[in-house]
């Protein structure tokens, strides 16, 4: 869990594009993140298990 200020700190815009830092809106976490759903590998999984994520399935074979 990232504390309040790093939080913050994240927010700010970077003085160079390539530090720009991602964060998942759930749980602030910074690394895992995914692009596509702009949240961390761990919140992907149980909104996923859960079902509320759009167009995402289990896969098995």
């Amino acid at each position: 869990m990232a504390t309040t200020s790093q939080m913050a700190k994240s927010r700010k815009t970077a003085k160079f594009s390539s530090r720009k830092m991602r964060r998942c809106w759930r749980c602030g976490r910074r690394h895992g993140f995914m692009r596509d759903f702009n949240i961390c590998r761990i919140c992907f999984r149980e909104l996923a298990n859960r079902g509320e994520l759009p167009g995402v399935k289990k896969s098995s074979w």
